[in-house]
């Protein structure tokens, strides 16, 4: 009986693994198609991705993606890593609110978050455009980055910092030269979080800009259904970029501690 729900549990895993990455593989590998075919391939060649190089517009999408993701990613991680910093330090009641609020942009569905912005530009009479796009990409951001520093915070012996604070050190010293350095993992892991998330974001970006300042999602989005190759390579590019993002946050922590262990070997064995 074991046996049969060990072989059950694989079957049921490969199928989702089918079912979630069996599209993007066929994304990709079609790019690659000699043809204008999505359904028969005819050769290798990277004609498509010359052809997106070409375009105009979505040269002018993938500006716009990348400097609204780099904008949301900075600011997004110095707001955040200040509020997590804050939070540590803060009451147990206070901290455990401003976690419950922080948690709600992420609970809620895309599509309210994505409405609420635009309701609030509109009820301010902001004109949407790039501005208001960077502006919720970095609310919906925040939260995300203080997720990842928090746990790091908790791991933080207290009393360095006031170990500092004793020695000399001011306040913002004693953050930046002492409590910084002994988060910059996750500091840099909520980063790159807040980049991938806000690089193929659609729903809030949909809702958020406007005229002429189209990202490479919406553009996707808005071309999907004519028969445009292109469209597979601008998408393989979303794919490539997201994946590079997340190799770099699973696999450069383990590196660093395998590298770390063989450094106390090394230590405990020269001891």
């Amino acid at each position: 009986m074991e046996k049969k729900n060990t072989l059950f549990g694989k079957i049921y895993l490969a199928l989702l693994m089918v079912f979630f990455y069996a599209p993007i593989i066929y994304v990709v590998f079609f790019s690659f198609n000699r043809s204008k075919s999505l359904t028969r391939f005819t050769g290798f060649s990277l004609r498509w991705y010359e052809s997106m190089f070409r375009n105009r517009s979505i040269m002018e999408a993938i500006g716009y993606t990348v400097a609204c993701a780099i904008i949301a990613t900075i600011v997004s991680t110095i707001v955040g890593t200040i509020t997590a910093i804050g939070l540590s330090k803060s009451r147990k009641v206070v901290r455990e609110m401003v976690n419950q609020v922080n948690n709600l942009p992420m609970l809620n569905p895309e599509i309210v978050t994505a409405i609420g912005f635009m309701l609030f530009f509109t009820s301010l009479r902001i004109q949407t455009g790039f501005t208001t796009m960077v502006m919720a990409h970095i609310a919906f951001c925040i939260p995300y980055v203080i997720l990842s520093v928090l746990p790091r915070l908790r791991r933080l012996d207290p009393n360095i910092a006031e170990a500092a604070l004793d020695l000399g050190c001011t306040p913002l010293q004693a953050m930046w030269k002492v409590i910084i350095p002994q988060i910059k993992e996750g500091i840099a892991a909520g980063a790159l979080v807040a980049f991938s998330m806000s690089f193929d974001d659609f729903v809030i970006s949909l809702f958020t800009t406007g005229p002429g300042v189209l990202n490479i999602s919406i553009y996707v989005y808005a071309n999907v259904k004519r028969v445009n190759p292109t469209i597979n390579a601008l998408s393989a590019l979303i794919v490539y970029v997201i994946t590079a993002v997340l190799i770099i946050v699973n696999v450069v922590p383990i590196i660093r501690e395998k590298r770390r262990a063989r450094k106390d070997a090394v230590m405990e064995n020269a001891g």
